[in-house]
């Protein structure tokens, strides 16, 4: 079908950590997700930095990445994303360095503005930051400056690994202010619509009318990031996804924690105003069987052009997960026929 137009199927992962499970157990899950992908022909598998949290377990992203590289053979490993604001970027720069090094052309490092993570977190995390200055267009200046050097550079401080190693670099946004930069810039752009649907088809509007091309890319690169819950019917797909719909209602409530496990009835667990929240912030997300999926990505990609989507989906149980995985493959696959 047309509107596929070879649209690659990426994967963002949280390594969900289920309530009565360990960070351990979320970390052997995400590679058990990680190696099922790589077979399936997902595109990328990204992580996302996230603090203070204890359903997420990937706060050590660099780290988490590195496991999964050395256990994987060929598939793509990245940040989606480092929260840059949180860390000097010499120390990231050596970081994906290290990775790139170790793991040739399979390393991508997606950024951030937002801290991801309350003031207090933030605070802990880099407490010589001022909340006034924002340094994130010159700090991926920065970090590009030394992954694009030329082989004879010997800037006073340099990265070791790192220096000239153009590893792939991706802004990330919820908001216009990334996808300016990612068109002034000339870099891949990716929208968080798993969680911040409502400025999705302005953002990619803004950055693919200011693009300008760079020695990176020609032209404009933008990734649509949604949630999919897939089941073998509809009603175990809507089951699973009240898993992620407790999740929000907690952080909305500031109490954020463990995955829940999955309810018959949401009802009783949401006032009025919160159901309303919740199904906004998870408008982007696609929940249902095979089929159902199927014309989801098919809708997707043609409203909003997408070069590339990447899937969330956070499921309690590890084998409805891995099995929703293969379904949303199977479904984009079935695009392609």
């Amino acid at each position: 079908m047309s509107e596929t137009r070879n649209v690659p199927l990426s994967v963002l992962d949280l390594a969900p950590v289920p309530q009565g499970a360990t960070a351990r157990d979320a970390f052997h899950a995400s590679l058990a997700l990680a190696r099922q992908c790589e077979k399936l022909g997902y595109n990328r598998y990204w992580l996302a930095e996230h603090h203070n949290m204890t359903g997420i377990a990937s706060a050590a992203t660099s780290v988490l990445i590195g496991y999964l590289a050395a256990n994987t053979q060929t598939l793509r490993l990245g940040s989606g994303g480092v929260m840059l604001p949180n860390h000097a970027p010499l120390v990231i720069a050596e970081q994906f360095g290290t990775l790139a090094s170790l793991y040739p052309d399979r390393i991508d490092l997606g950024l951030g503005r937002a801290p991801g993570s309350d003031q207090r977190t933030m605070m802990a995390l880099r407490r010589h930051m001022s909340s006034h200055v924002d340094n994130f267009p010159g700090d991926v200046q920065e970090l590009l400056n030394w992954f694009d050097a030329e082989d004879d550079a010997r800037p006073a401080v340099q990265p070791v690994p790192g220096l000239g190693l153009k590893i792939p670099v991706w802004l990330l946004g919820s908001s216009l202010y990334s996808a300016q930069l990612s068109a002034q810039l000339g870099l891949p752009f990716a929208f968080a619509s798993h969680f911040a649907p409502d400025m999705l088809l302005q953002a990619l509007h803004l950055y693919r009318e200011n693009f300008k091309p760079s020695a990176r890319l020609q032209k404009p690169h933008a990734m649509v990031c949604i949630n999919i819950v897939a089941a073998d019917s509809e009603r175990d797909a809507r089951f699973l996804f009240t898993s992620m719909q407790q999740q929000f209602i907690n952080l909305r409530r500031g109490m954020p924690g463990p995955l829940p496990a999955p309810v018959e009835n949401m009802e009783s667990l949401w006032s009025p105003s919160e159901q309303y929240g919740v199904q906004q912030a998870l408008s982007m997300s696609i929940v249902g069987d095979k089929e159902k999926v199927r014309h989801g990505l098919a809708a997707l990609i043609r409203e909003t052009q997408a070069d590339e989507v990447m899937v969330n989906g956070q499921i309690f149980d590890r084998e409805a997960r891995l099995h929703s995985f293969s379904l949303a493959m199977e479904a984009h696959q079935s695009l392609q026929d």
